[in-house]
């Protein structure tokens, strides 16, 4: 017993050796309970796109001339195109800039083959931040527009609060790629209420126009960046459009389904309020209502529905996750919020004056809280396994949490200034600033035929054999680390093993007919036992010539 315990530790203690070595890329992987497939990553400072394996090597690179930068997003489409946004790395005379600026929006090929691009930014427009794909393959773009002192007095601004006469309300438009052509837009500035200038048609009373932006809130320095939007995401089942407004610490959701005409007014559209908020969450103070205590978001980013290579039976599927930067002094959360939405009626809900919910439903932390702390950038995913992929923007830190926040993945982005990092290098605050993080499924229609052999690193003096060491330290499978639950089940079934990363499942009924047959990985999957009829059932897989199987109950 003393003997296997001197092993065990001295394992330990080698394993937390070879870790502390490593100080950028690949920092810690248990194979078994990470979701294996490949991350996107389009960090500052720098041209290219990567896509990497766990492992943090490069399976392929989109390249690009050195003297561009991210603007800031990137998305692989399900046929391997990538479209990304981009703007040159000297931005010191351009008209229109603040953190965030973008420039142009390019389509290419997997083969780095350029087929499309637009491009805005002039002294009256300019791209920023973020950009959202439909399932038509338009593309929704954010952009600010510039407005003088003499539009900021017309629409009831305070100028004192001014610094600089102007402002960049920002606006959304939507370009067909195949036309060539803007199709559709919505504008901040068409939906203003203020109580600043009786004399102003859009006088009013802010607490009674919730569904409009008072034009004298958002950021008290005077800068023209007045709401800085830093995500933009689009919801095709509801024809939605969310947006997160970070100097406002909300997000709002918009119709989509106006025509350009009602996009400018405040009717029409399935919600029929036109281009006015359907819904606005996170600090009701923007609309005269609650107080400090009712604010729930601070300096917000990456807020999108949860929906992206999720199946429907996902636990949060359609509700809305949203990185929160500021909500302490020296540590961030992700959060999920349940919007109150009313498909019947078509609309968000309220009490007492203020949208719902009263506060958030899920709050992801680090186990060392400080390190998910990020003044800025940064952002969430849920993956298909329950696991939480965190982008922590101002350090480059990526780290993948299990439901109950279990570390199982960690990658630091091996960035230092406008070089990549050298294994070893110590990083400080904004060395390797990363807008955000995305991993997408290994079986995900964009790789099919592709090739994704490993390429090499990001980093300079790799830790080439860190991974295999990792990957060899994987326990075997067993019968005792097969589970399900709940059991009874009424709707979602959670089947959880260890040991294994891939597994390949089969459901059979108790007269041993085929009801289901699917491949997972990352330890765990959520199945919808909604189509089954009430009665016994067995869930089922084969390892290294042995089936491990466990019944379950579809309750009535």
């Amino acid at each position: 017993m003393r003997r296997t315990l001197i092993i065990f530790l001295l394992f330990l203690l080698y394993f937390q050796n070879i870790a502390q070595e490593n100080t950028v890329g690949l920092l810690s992987y248990q194979v078994d309970r990470s979701f294996d497939g490949y991350n996107l990553l389009y960090q500052h400072n720098q041209p290219n796109v990567y896509l990497l394996n766990n492992c943090g090597e490069i399976v392929h690179v989109w390249e690009d001339e050195d003297n561009f930068r991210p603007g800031n997003t990137a998305y692989l489409l399900d046929d391997g195109r990538l479209v990304k946004c981009k703007r040159d790395a000297n931005f010191m005379d351009d008209a229109i800039w603040a953190g965030g600026g973008g420039a142009i929006i390019e389509m290419r090929d997997w083969d780095n083959n350029l087929i499309w691009s637009f491009e805005m930014n002039d002294s009256i427009n300019r791209l920023h931040h973020d950009i959202a794909i439909t399932q038509d393959e338009t593309i929704l773009a954010l952009a600010w527009e510039y407005k003088d002192t003499e539009d900021c007095i017309a629409a009831g601004r305070d100028t004192s609060t001014l610094a600089q006469k102007t402002m960049w309300p920002d606006w959304i438009f939507e370009i067909d790629p195949e036309k060539d052509s803007i199709i559709w837009e919505w504008h901040a500035w068409d939906h203003l209420v203020q109580d600043f200038d009786p004399s102003k048609a859009n006088y009013g009373v802010i607490s009674e126009e919730v569904n409009k932006i008072d034009v004298n809130f958002g950021r008290v320095d005077g800068h023209p960046d007045w709401m800085h939007a830093n995500a933009l995401d689009y919801n095709a089942e509801l024809d939605q459009i969310l947006l997160s407004v970070p100097y406002f610490n909300e997000i709002w959701v918009i119709d989509h389904s106006t025509t350009n005409q009602e996009s400018s007014g405040s009717a029409g559209g399935f919600g029929n309020k036109g281009g006015d908020l359907l819904w606005r969450w996170g600090n009701p103070l923007t609309y005269q209502q609650g107080d400090s205590t009712d604010q729930r978001l601070f300096f917000q980013h990456d807020a999108h529905w949860i929906d992206n290579n999720l199946p429907l039976s996902f636990p949060y599927y359609n509700q809305i996750a949203v990185y929160n930067n500021r909500i302490g002094a020296d540590f961030s959360v992700a959060n999920v919020v349940e919007p109150a939405w009313d498909m019947y009626d078509w609309v968000y809900l309220e009490e007492d004056g203020a949208f719902l919910p009263e506060s958030t439903s899920v709050t992801i932390s680090h186990p060392d809280p400080t390190k998910l702390w990020s003044t800025g950038l940064s952002s969430v995913q849920f993956l298909p396994n329950g696991n939480r992929l965190l982008s922590v923007g101002r350090f480059g830190y990526n780290v993948e949490l299990t439901d109950d926040g279990d570390i199982v993945w960690e990658y630091v982005t091996p960035q230092k200034g406008v070089l990549p990092a050298t294994q070893g290098d110590t990083l400080s605050i904004n060395n390797n600033l990363t807008f955000r993080m995305r991993r997408y499924p290994v079986d995900h229609v964009a790789f099919a035929d592709k090739d994704l052999s490993p390429k090499g690193w990001i980093e300079l003096e790799p830790d080439t054999t860190f991974c295999d060491k990792l990957v060899s330290t994987m326990n075997p499978m067993s019968e005792s680390n097969f589970r399900l639950y709940p059991n009874p089940v009424n709707d979602i079934l959670q089947i959880e093993w260890d040991g294994i990363q891939h597994a390949h499942f089969v459901i059979h009924n108790i007269h041993g007919e085929l009801i289901s047959s699917f491949d997972a990985n990352g330890g765990k999957v959520y199945y919808d036992v909604g189509q089954c009829h009430p009665g016994m059932y067995f869930v089922s897989f084969w390892y290294e010539g042995h089936w491990y199987a466990r019944k379950f109950i579809k309750a009535n």
